[in-house]
């Protein structure tokens, strides 16, 4: 899956009201099932007084998984048309949940549908959407002597990274898939071989 995608550019929350009832769309970019699942129970945990926190993702994985809920609203007025949303606009790594607070009065499921749907592409619209590549993460873990040679080359190399300095230096780098192995080998050869990378799937 080395070809470029198109994901939300960041988080992004937009919310309005129908009848009553405010619907709010939050949507956040994503590399894994994992972290859709983890952003879904925390709008959850934050919304917990919400009537319904209704979770569409759409992720790259292998194979590329789609989920939808309706969190209890009628079948096929919540999760579905939250997730057409995001299928329409071709966009994956991406995680959306609308938060409902009911208003007391029934949308019935047509109205329902419109209003995630709104939900979900006003979310998308605050975030914006971007094109990306698939990414990889690695750890490179050197002893200080070779930290400052790590740290160097991999600030040319223009990735993210991060450090950690204890007993060792440890560097948590997240790269293009297409550069990662070129970037290992640099790594490698800055250190004479003495640096120990893992790869961080």
């Amino acid at each position: 899956m080395a070809d470029s995608y198109r994901t939300v550019a960041e988080r992004a929350a937009a919310s309005f009201e129908v009848q009553g009832s405010e619907f709010i769309g939050h949507v956040a970019p994503v590399e894994t099932v994992d972290a859709a699942e983890a952003f879904v129970e925390e709008i959850r945990e934050a919304y917990a007084d919400a009537t319904h926190n209704v979770p569409a993702y759409r992720v790259r994985a292998e194979p590329f998984r789609e989920y939808s809920s309706d969190d209890a609203e009628p079948s096929g007025s919540a999760g579905k048309p939250a997730l057409n949303v995001l299928q329409q606009r071709e966009i994956a790594n991406v995680v959306a949940v609308v938060t409902r607070y009911y208003g007391g009065t029934n949308l019935g499921v047509g109205g329902l549908a419109r209003s995630y749907s709104r939900a979900v592409k006003e979310g998308v619209d605050a975030a914006g959407v971007v094109e990306s590549v698939p990414h990889e993460r690695f750890v490179v873990t050197v002893e200080y002597d070779d930290s400052g040679s790590v740290r160097s080359l991999l600030e040319s190399a223009d990735v993210d990274f991060s450090a950690e300095y204890e007993t060792d230096v440890t560097f948590t780098v997240r790269v293009p898939t297409a550069e990662g192995s070129g970037l290992r080998d640099r790594v490698r050869s800055a250190t004479s071989g003495r640096a120990d990378i893992e790869t961080d799937h």
